[in-house]
């Protein structure tokens, strides 16, 4: 990734393009040379960005077993508060265990979580879902996860989780596991939340356009 700058006008930039947090695209822009710039890292530039300028809060998916552990709940629930920090949007499955743990941490820090149930009914969803969906279509929704958002961070999992970290691969997206997520070959294992979110905010500044990855 090339090196990030932040100029007198709080704008970020990389050689002479701009970045703009509406569309998540690299804009012409000026030269360097023209520019009074400071350096800053992919974190601390979203971070920025999430603060003080309008951007498009685009959908991170998590994901992780329902029968989850003390320590991989205590995960996804400081994975959601970071996320919701960097000004990102959560997408799960809505349920319990790991979902409701990141939702928890996600709404807690101010987020919007959005469930995407395999329910009828979008009361089925955990307390803490801002924006229940409703599907009715079962376990096939996993799917439409992976497809929806740009990234996915898997914490723990078996089969369920396995299966969205299958579909997130075959849809181009950025897969990160934490924990005892499945190994795949393809997805990034992480030794923890910093450097997840390191990649993850490192993925949003690449030249790849996040909003639209390869089907």
């Amino acid at each position: 990734m090339a090196e990030l700058w932040i100029d007198s006008e709080g704008e970020i930039v990389s050689g002479d393009a701009v970045f703009d947090p509406w569309r998540f695209t690299w804009e012409d822009g000026e030269a360097q040379e023209h520019r009074e710039l400071r350096g800053i890292n992919a974190r601390d530039a979203l971070r920025h960005l999430h603060e003080t300028a309008p951007m498009r809060r685009l959908p991170v998916g998590v994901i992780g077993p329902r029968e989850a552990t003390h320590g991989q709940c205590a995960i996804a629930e400081t994975l959601g508060r970071e996320l919701a920090n960097l000004g990102l949007t959560l997408l799960c499955g809505g349920k319990g265990g790991v979902m409701e743990a990141v939702c928890r941490g996600h709404a807690e820090a101010g987020g919007l979580p959005i469930g995407l149930l395999p329910d009828e009914d979008w009361r089925a969803a955990n307390d803490y879902v801002a924006i229940p969906i409703a599907t009715g279509i079962g376990n096939a929704r996993n799917a439409i996860i992976a497809r929806a958002c740009f990234a996915m961070i898997a914490v723990g999992g078996g089969y369920g989780t396995l299966s969205e970290i299958a579909f997130g691969l075959h849809y181009g997206r950025l897969v990160l596991t934490l924990d005892a997520a499945p190994d795949v070959e393809g997805a990034i294992r992480c030794m923890d939340i910093d450097e997840a979110l390191d990649r993850l905010a490192a993925r949003v500044f690449s030249r790849e356009t996040v909003a639209m990855p390869p089907a």
